[in-house]
């Protein structure tokens, strides 16, 4: 299992999310970046990662992206937690635990990718 947001994730979580597209995992828009903000994450790791959505296919990067169409806040460890499967979208929105600007709507697409890359570290 390779440790979150590490060069070997990024590349795991990538392969995982090219097979989830051809598995056909849904997506609400057809063309988004997502970013997460994680301000508070270990020096060592990116304090940012984008995920973005083109063509009803998603990949993730390190870094932010100057276009972003959502920019999502949460800690580092409820980012993990969302991840690895412990933790849900719902339950971070319902506790206030996230902040979001811009297209709401991404948020649902990001879900359901989330949901594909819990099989990183639940195998």
């Amino acid at each position: 299992m390779p440790t979150f947001l590490s060069d070997e994730w990024f590349t795991t979580s990538n392969a995982v999310l090219a097979q989830a597209s051809k598995q056909g995992t849904e997506s609400q828009v057809q063309s988004a970046h997502v970013v997460l903000e994680l301000d508070d994450g270990p020096n060592d790791k990116p304090h940012a990662m984008t995920f973005e959505i083109k063509d009803g296919l998603a990949s993730v990067a390190s870094g932010d992206h100057f276009m972003a169409d959502t920019i999502i806040r949460l800690s580092f460890a409820d980012a993990q937690a969302l991840v690895e499967g412990t933790l849900t979208s719902a339950d971070v929105l319902r506790e206030g635990r996230i902040k979001v600007r811009g297209d709401v709507h991404a948020i649902v697409s990001l879900a359901s990718w989330l949901a594909a890359l819990r099989e990183i570290t639940t195998s």
